[in-house]
């Protein structure tokens, strides 16, 4: 896997501390006030949180571990992508609980994008971008989850970005095609994978969650892509800090099982998926 986050950290503190290390001051402003939902369509909303109670939550970003997150759906469906005002918490199971908060701005100081997958009743279900088990922590048959998702008050979700485009990597084809909505092929590119002790994991479908130059890792003209998906053999495969998470990056060898888990593609497919908006769901297959 590339160093994807360790270096990017390095480059943005002159910006802004990484969201997991050092929270932002929280906004004056508190949860959605609390309503009553009727059973039949959704569990009633929890009473609002206090700008302290929320910055006193864990923060969903990606090289957090947080338990009371969710597993996502293996095929959800993703439509539109939006963001969140201020940091707002989010809910496991019980809807009741707030288990983490989602920071309003990512690690580079940009707004954080997250992509609604399910609703109930005011609810909906968003992916994340943090671990909910570290691969180490796994028992005996048990996979820790590529990727997780929470619940969070539909009320706290900024204006919705359609989504027209998605992302299908085939680990066995080795391919990255990019599909329209209803799942037609336009273009399709050749990728580098995982190797078999480091491998990209499957059966999985995350997000583009952010994008950024990195010159230390030698990216001055590609961006680098990251998605929301986490490695799901190793905690840390490429050795780095980065939390595990999956990239899509340029690189020069872009075929075969090469990579730490992250997917290495050239420089005409890193272009088209950098033309991609964020939010933009990948579903990586066998």
């Amino acid at each position: 896997m590339k160093r994807i986050l360790t270096a990017a950290g390095a480059a943005v503190l002159t910006i802004a501390a990484l969201s997991a290390c050092a929270p932002g001051t929280p906004a004056a402003t508190t949860t959605p006030t609390s309503s009553r939902t009727p059973e039949a369509t959704g569990p009633a909303l929890p009473p609002g949180l206090t700008p302290s109670a929320i910055a006193a939550l864990p923060a969903a970003v990606y090289d957090a571990v947080i338990p009371g997150l969710l597993t996502a759906p293996a095929d959800p469906r993703i439509t539109h992508a939006s963001s969140v005002a201020f940091d707002t918490p989010v809910y496991g199971a019980d809807f009741a609980t707030a288990v983490a908060r989602i920071p309003a701005k990512d690690f580079l100081g940009k707004p954080t994008v997250v992509v609604p997958v399910e609703t109930k009743g005011g609810w909906s279900m968003v992916l994340t971008a943090s671990r909910q088990l570290l691969p180490s922590q796994a028992g005996d048959g048990v996979t820790a989850p590529a990727q997780t998702a929470a619940w969070l008050p539909t009320s706290a979700l900024g204006a919705s970005v359609p989504l027209s485009h998605r992302i299908v990597v085939s680990v066995s084809a080795q391919t990255l095609t990019i599909t329209d909505a209803d799942g037609k092929a336009e273009q399709t590119f050749p990728v580098g994978v995982g190797t078999a002790e480091t491998p990209t994991p499957t059966g999985t479908t995350g997000y583009l969650q952010a994008r950024y130059l990195d010159p230390a890792q030698g990216q001055t003209v590609h961006r680098i892509q990251l998605t929301s998906l986490h490695a799901t053999a190793a905690d840390e495969p490429y050795g780095g800090a980065d939390g595990g998470l999956i990239g899509i990056h340029y690189q020069d060898m872009a075929s075969g099982a090469v990579s730490h888990g992250c997917i290495r593609m050239g420089g005409d497919g890193i272009a088209a998926v950098d033309r991609l908006p964020l939010g933009t769901p990948i579903t990586v297959q066998d």
